[in-house]
């Protein structure tokens, strides 16, 4: 029986996932129910996403849109909630359409159980996205 990654351990596998450009397995990693949100998305770009197929819709074109290179500054904070851990980084890399330089900062609050992400509120800055050529998420909608 393969005991199933905590929180921590889950989120850095996930971004070294995103490096890879390894999307399905990223998806692999979320609940068959995860809800992946977008508290700060503007007009155009999803709120919400329910279900994993939903997730693997919205994500199957990143590596499309961005070339991520690395995250050079991860900060995971445990909470009181075991299961839930908030965190603090940046991604670097490029962006394909227009090979401009991409560096992004986010907080996550990310819940995980039984191994599997079962919710994920992702703080991302929404004005990186008003620049022109900036549709890095390929997820207007």
């Amino acid at each position: 029986m393969t005991v199933p990654m905590a929180p921590t351990e889950l989120y850095r596998h996930s971004l070294q996932l995103l490096l890879d450009k390894n999307i399905r397995a990223w998806v692999d990693l979320w609940d068959e129910g995860g809800v992946f949100e977008f508290p700060f998305a503007p007009p155009g770009w999803p709120e919400r996403l329910e279900g994993r197929r939903a997730i693997a819709d919205y994500m199957r074109h990143y590596p499309d849109h961005v070339d991520l290179h690395d995250f050079p500054e991860v900060t995971i904070h445990r909470t009181t909630v075991p299961e839930t851990i908030v965190v603090e980084m940046r991604g670097v890399g490029r962006l394909v359409e227009t090979d401009s330089p991409f560096d992004m900062t986010y907080i996550a609050v990310v819940t995980v159980e039984g191994g599997r992400i079962t919710s994920y509120r992702d703080y991302w800055n929404p004005l990186a996205v008003q620049q022109p050529g900036a549709d890095f998420a390929g997820a207007r909608r």
